[in-house]
């Protein structure tokens, strides 16, 4: 079943710093499947961070604030700094669901840009967020609340069932404090029997300069999304972690890639947007348009999309 690793949100190499290593505790388990109307059952007992994760904590609060101060992480959509036109959401939408970002290669996922196929889902996304035993309750009620309100967005932009729940989930959203991702392998392949090592590791030895991190699964040969993965640091403060919740769900979904050229926007590896723009909402909506299958071609689309856009825009205007 091929995986497609659709993106990394990352630190910008100016703020990269060093981070020290301690002892690993274990990861909360994965919750127990439950019917819809469910009630959710108690959460295992949280236990303390460990040095290494609050250490992460306080160097991941540095780098937002530093991110906040050159006026970063903007939560605006977008203004009258930020035009474009019908030519740049054409182009920006091919750029960014028609290329992978990421292959493997020697056991490991490298930054490499090839051209591939439309993909998205065709069925109801369910999706469960699931909280590493040292993760805060105060941060996952905030964090259950963020996802349940942004899962309600993406669906109306799409037109596509989602929700958030544990029956029966197709998408786990993980948000792990530094020692459970390190012991993350047993429980993202019991919910992902078909991640590579390649992506496992990628979790488990996350870099310093990885915030987040999402894998989506096609069965066989398909087109059509099946399951996806995502991997969030615990340790990040909120607009860092809403950022990652923002980007990779909406990656998950099938808008796969950044663009240096994409303004404004979360696919976007210059960090200038936290949350989903303006024009973002107007790719998720051509992903999702029927006029367009997966499994189309870039240059079968192209044509495809200029005719949407231009109705789309026109709209706006």
């Amino acid at each position: 079943m091929p995986l497609r690793a659709l993106g990394l949100r990352y630190l910008l190499p100016a703020l990269l710093i060093a981070l020290s290593a301690c002892e690993t505790t274990g990861v909360a388990p994965v919750t127990t499947p439950r019917p819809p109307g469910d009630i959710a059952p108690p959460e295992p007992e949280i236990v303390a961070p460990s040095p290494e994760s609050e250490a992460e904590r306080l160097y991941y609060a540095r780098v937002e604030a530093n991110y906040l101060a050159q006026d970063l992480l903007r939560a605006d959509g977008g203004g009258e700094d930020t035009p474009f036109g019908p030519s740049d959401v054409v182009e920006n939408f091919l750029r960014i669901a028609f290329f992978d970002e990421f292959t493997e290669r020697g056991g490991r996922l490298v930054a490499e840009a090839s051209e591939n196929r439309l993909h998205r889902w065709q069925r109801p996304v369910r999706v469960a967020v699931e909280f590493g035993a040292s993760v805060p309750a105060a941060q996952r009620s905030k964090d259950r609340a963020d996802v349940n309100s942004y899962l309600a967005r993406l669906s109306s932009l799409t037109g596509l069932p989602i929700r958030m729940t544990a029956w029966r989930a197709n998408h786990t959203v993980f948000i792990l404090n530094a020692d459970e991702r390190a012991a993350a392998g047993p429980v993202l392949t019991a919910v992902a029997p078909q991640i590579s090592g390649a992506a496992l590791r990628s979790v488990t030895e996350m870099r310093p300069d990885t915030y987040c991190t999402v894998f989506s699964f096609s069965p066989g040969k398909s087109a059509i999304y099946s399951g996806a993965v995502t991997v969030i640091r615990g340790e990040l403060p909120d607009r860092l972690r809403l950022a990652c919740i923002h980007e990779e769900l909406a990656q998950s979904l099938g808008l796969v890639a950044d663009h240096p050229h994409a303004r404004p926007s979360i696919f976007n590896d210059n960090e200038e947007f936290a949350l989903l723009t303006r024009q973002d909402e107007l790719l998720l909506r051509i992903l999702y348009d029927p006029r367009l299958w997966p499994g189309m071609t870039l240059d079968e689309a192209r044509p495809v999309v200029r005719t949407i856009v231009a109705a789309l825009m026109a709209g706006e205007s």
